[in-house]
């Protein structure tokens, strides 16, 4: 009998690993992602890594911002803060609704929002981007990827 127990534990085990049993699939955004933004006529726009960390309930805080595009916008001290909402983790399948607003800070006063949807460890959606420096205005579609 205890063999037989020990036999259905370790199937057990393997249908777990095999079926996804490991977390890679969080059900928040924490981690470190890249991100790539195309204006609407598909031409690059920015390009950044970001550190997010979602503490508590759906409040979202990033570090380490780093644009690899150079721009005018964010030269330096930026902050970034948002959300994520999960919606649903189903077979495997994380999806939910995210946004980010990362604003200058020097020069101050442009912001850089992005709005869209989690699917596992892709985020994709929409960004635009208001502001006082010129050249600082403008919007289009983003992917953001898990590292």
């Amino acid at each position: 009998m205890k063999h037989l127990g020990l036999a259905a534990l370790t199937i057990l085990a393997s249908l777990l690993i095999a079926c996804g049993g490991s977390s890679s699939n969080n059900t928040n955004v924490n981690g470190n992602w890249t991100a790539s933004l195309t204006n609407v006529d598909g031409t690059p726009a920015f390009d950044f890594t970001i550190s997010l960390s979602q503490s508590s309930g759906t409040d979202v805080s990033g570090t380490n911002l780093t644009f690899s595009t150079s721009n005018a916008c964010f030269v330096s001290g930026s902050t970034a803060t948002g959300g994520f909402t999960l919606t649903g983790n189903s077979g495997g399948v994380v999806t939910g609704n995210f946004e980010l607003t990362i604003q200058s800070g020097a020069p101050s006063g442009n912001v850089l929002t992005l709005q869209g949807t989690l699917t596992n460890n892709t985020i994709s959606g929409t960004w635009s981007l208001t502001g006082v420096t010129q050249g600082c205005t403008g919007n289009g579609n983003f992917t953001m990827t898990r590292m």
